[in-house]
């Protein structure tokens, strides 16, 4: 009887260390979640979204497969241009009345070298839920001069709006679209171990 309650509280102790779920907090003074698009073919307008919320959950300091959960307040969007931003969160782009938020949920996050990891998850909006590859960049983990555990991550991609329902669509006399349909998208994150 001994030896088998030995083997459970083994088995538990076991379990509870390689279950152990580090928490990571955006430093959203420090992160940007912004996004490029094509205009008229001829340059770019960038933008950004400034109210979000996520989820980080390692084990221990390993990124690995980490659980990632980040929502999206669409009406923070920001490009510098009051008329512009008012269009996008219409319905002939976000709807953000009807769809107020966007949402990435991780699936997979594998180390492909050196610093370079590849991200896959769903992202939503408008209620339209793909799955995306998203490249990321480790950029270090640091030790801040009040003991805080941070580390940063550079995150890029591209899809396709037309995908999600951004569906406001004007072509040129030249040929060739107002706006791309083609997003890229460039997110310098940095997270603080709880």
């Amino acid at each position: 009887m001994k030896l088998y309650k030995l083997f459970l509280l083994f088995v538990v102790i076991s379990f509870s260390a390689v279950s152990a779920q580090t928490k990571w907090n955006v430093d959203a003074s420090h992160t940007n979640v912004g996004f490029e698009v094509d205009h008229m073919v001829i340059s770019s307008v960038e933008g950004e979204f400034n109210s979000y919320e996520a989820t980080v959950e390692t084990n221990e300091d390993d990124f690995t497969n980490a659980k990632i959960n980040f929502t999206i307040d669409v009406a923070s969007i920001s490009t510098d241009n009051e008329q512009r931003d008012s269009h996008l969160k219409s319905d002939d782009f976000f709807n953000t009345e009807k769809y107020p938020k966007m949402t990435f949920v991780g699936k997979s996050m594998k180390k492909v070298s050196g610093n370079d990891w590849k991200l896959i998850g769903d992202l939503t909006i408008r209620d339209v839920t793909k799955e995306v590859t998203l490249d990321v960049e480790f950029r270090g983990m640091v030790k801040d001069p009040w003991g805080n555990t941070r580390v940063g991550f550079e995150i890029t991609g591209e899809l396709n709006r037309f995908d999600y329902k951004l569906k406001w669509n004007k072509l040129l006399e030249t040929g060739g679209l107002v706006v791309s349909e083609d997003i890229e998208l460039k997110i310098d994150i940095e997270l603080i171990k709880s």
